[in-house]
């Protein structure tokens, strides 16, 4: 098997890696636009930027069958998703404990009524 064919599926999602990208640059800035967004926009700014360099590595890859510029996307995209992960639990741990904390907070309000 050739390193066309291995590489060709993420080739073929190269345009939606780099849009996914661009906008997630332009959600970090826009996020830094704000005082508290100052602190977070750079991890959207880093994960567009880990998407648009992936998206060039496999370009390159597939037109010059070179497995090394497979190797370097699927370590920026590790990269991205790692982040992603990390961000997607942080988002759920700390949405249950809004939710757990406002009915807390809700059933303390009624006790005291």
């Amino acid at each position: 098997m050739d390193i066309r064919t291995i590489s060709g599926g993420l080739y073929g999602a190269k345009g939606w890696m780099k849009l996914v990208g661009v906008l997630l640059i332009v959600y970090g800035v826009l996020t830094a636009l704000t005082i508290i967004g100052l602190v977070v926009a750079w991890l959207p700014v880093w994960m567009g930027i880990l998407l648009f360099q992936s998206a060039k590595a496999v370009e390159i890859c597939y037109e010059q069958s070179d497995p090394a510029f497979l190797t370097e996307s699927l370590n920026k995209l590790k990269t991205y998703f790692t982040i992603m992960g990390v961000l997607t639990l942080i988002g759920l741990i700390l949405g249950i404990l809004s939710f757990v904390l406002g009915g807390l907070g809700a059933l303390a309000s009624l006790a005291g009524s």
